[in-house]
């Protein structure tokens, strides 16, 4: 067998879930791991926010997702840390700064109030504030807000610089980079033995994890059953640059609701202020419209007045792969050979962190840590592969 043509671990999926599942899995001692993807530190995390926000972000009936994320975020500072220090110095923007959600009006106001005695009975850090008492926190904030949330373990992370330190940290692990697109997946006596590559190429593997976010379910040679569709789900995104003049502009991510539509502000310490994100579902497009470009500044600007005084610097829009039941999935497959980590969907960026850990963990040990069992990829399994 050719040398390089052959892998213990090989993660398909450049991404920043992919390429750290390949760095913690090295970390773990596992030998002889590659990494599949044309462009490796692309995908969703170059357009994303990176707000790190498992409080404010729950839903009803997503307390499962709750403890993953909670999970994620207390490990982030220290996997932040050690993926600086492995990556020979590259920041990740990681940054403890808390959230504040507000509400504009009566009816945002009463939702606010609603997730805040959710919160009270999970047992969940938030605290109620007054419209006056939120814009103390901001002054930048608009006078007609009438309430928020303030919660001050939901951080925020740069979604491009961790994926910069996540190439860096896995090339200097010895994680071998193929820098080309997987378009068959090699079964064998009804196993999953690696992938066969655009320029004709094989690579086999021991273990393939599939990790290429909403195009993981449309890889050639995936047997019907194994995963289910994931969604890719539309999300423009604006940067803007707070001048030296104007800062600090805001001190912490700030979300809001207007008139139905979720929308956050992430300011950067390097004087970033990145503001999104639309939903929609379109299929794969990516294309930046003028209505979403419109309606995210015209929202924000009901929140932060001031925006309209800030130099707008780019505009992308980015997919985020979306599961059935919007919950990652993550481990083993029904498929032998074949781990998933993928349908993180809204939460990629907070949950790289768990996802890499358990993920890694069960390569090392082919033991299902007990808090990946709920987001087993098998409960939407219509079929074992013959």
């Amino acid at each position: 067998m050719a040398a390089g043509t052959h892998a213990d671990v090989l993660v398909v999926g450049g991404g920043i879930i992919g390429l750290a599942v390949a760095w913690r899995a090295a970390r773990l001692g596992l030998r002889d791991i590659a990494v599949v993807d044309p462009d490796p530190g692309g995908g969703a995390a170059r357009v994303a926010a990176g707000m790190l926000a498992p409080v404010t972000e729950l839903q009803y009936g997503e307390e499962p997702l709750l403890r993953l994320g909670m999970a994620s975020n207390e490990r982030y500072a220290a996997f932040a840390a050690e993926l600086t220090e492995a990556s020979g110095g590259q920041d990740t923007g990681y940054r403890r700064c808390g959230t504040l959600a507000v509400a504009l009006d009566s009816d945002d106001r009463e939702e606010l109030r609603e997730l805040h005695a959710f919160h009270r009975r999970l047992g969940l850090d938030s605290r109620w504030l007054t419209g006056r008492e939120a814009r103390k926190l901001e002054p930048m904030l608009a006078p007609g807000v009438r309430g928020g949330l303030h919660v001050t373990e939901d951080h925020q992370v740069d979604g491009r610089r961790l994926a910069k330190a996540l190439v860096l940290a896995c090339e200097r692990a010895g994680v071998r980079l193929h820098r080309a697109e997987a378009t068959e997946l090699l079964v064998e006596d009804g196993r999953a033995v690696g992938v066969r590559l655009g320029d004709a190429r094989t690579l086999t593997a021991d273990r393939t994890v599939l990790a290429a976010g909403p195009r993981s379910h449309l890889l050639p040679g995936l047997p019907e059953g194994v995963l289910p569709a994931i969604r890719p789900v539309k999300g423009q995104i604006l940067r803007l640059r707070i001048p030296p003049a104007y800062r600090p502009f805001l001190s912490r991510n700030v979300r809001a609701v207007v008139r139905g539509q979720h929308l956050y502000l992430v300011p950067r310490e390097n004087g970033e202020l990145v503001i999104g994100a639309t939903s929609e579902e379109q299929g794969y497009d990516t294309t930046v419209t003028a209505g979403g470009v419109y309606e995210l500044l015209r929202d924000a600007h009901e929140v932060v007045p001031g925006i309209t005084e800030l130099p707008l610097v780019e505009t992308s829009a980015g997919l985020r792969p979306g599961s059935p039941d919007n919950a990652p999935l993550l481990g083993p497959t029904a498929l032998p050979g074949l781990v998933a980590a993928t349908g993180h969907y809204r939460n990629g960026v907070l949950l790289t962190p768990v996802t890499a850990d358990l993920v890694a963990e069960y390569l090392a040990t082919g033991s299902t840590p007990a808090l990946a069992e709920p987001f087993s990829p098998t409960r939407f399994t219509t079929k074992v592969p013959a």
